[in-house]
């Protein structure tokens, strides 16, 4: 018997083995969080699964999204990237990546807690335990969206509005958004359960 979930990954196996395994899973690591927010950019535009199928492209091309390295990119990094097919090859996108790099590299030396408690500030540290029933009632952005891309684009980000933050916060767990009916709702709660992050629930939406 087959499990329920979401109806966004449809039959596509790389997006189901995505939404099964990683969207909604509470990240704290702030290089990952850098990679995620970065992808995020280079998506706008675009639809997730078309990064998702260029993930491990971009990985390599970006040296692992070790935000040390990518800080000091200079105009041969960026001509290498704008020849490399297996990426989004846009200037503005590849610009603001370095330009993230830099500003990731600051945070980290000079803020406590770092990058990671810059982006999880906006939900106090813990998941937010949404309790959607139908796709359609699934917001594309909110106001904590809308306060994190705001901080983002004051300390210097690009390619972080309020909808690629919204799902940016959706695919690192800062907000549970599975539908109640599918199995990684109750397992993304209980992951933040067993790492001592009990979500706060979240009003249930009207269907």
């Amino acid at each position: 018997m087959s499990e329920t979930r979401c109806a966004w990954p449809g039959v596509d196996p790389l997006y189901i083995a995505y939404h099964d395994t990683e969207w909604g899973v509470p990240e704290y690591d702030p290089r990952a969080l850098y990679e995620k927010l970065v992808l995020d950019g280079f998506q706008a535009g675009l639809s997730w699964i078309t990064i998702l199928r260029k993930r491990e492209n971009f990985r390599k091309a970006f040296d692992g999204f070790d935000p040390v390295k990518i800080a000091s990119y200079g105009k041969r990094d960026v001509d290498r990237l704008m020849q490399n097919e297996g990426i989004v090859r846009s200037p503005a996108k590849i610009a603001a990546a370095i330009k993230g790099a830099q500003i990731w590299m600051e945070i980290q030396e000079k803020e406590p807690g770092g990058f990671s408690d810059l982006i999880w500030k906006h939900v106090e540290g813990r998941p937010l335990l949404n309790q959607h029933r139908t796709a359609r009632v699934v917001p594309a952005q909110t106001e904590m969206s809308e306060n994190l891309a705001k901080e983002l684009k004051q300390r210097g980000f690009n390619f972080c509005g309020p909808v690629i933050v919204y799902a940016f916060a959706q695919a690192i767990g800062m907000v549970n958004d599975h539908l109640v009916t599918c199995f990684r709702h109750a397992e993304c709660a209980r992951i933040s359960e067993m790492a001592g992050l009990k979500p706060r629930k979240q009003r249930r939406a009207r269907s």
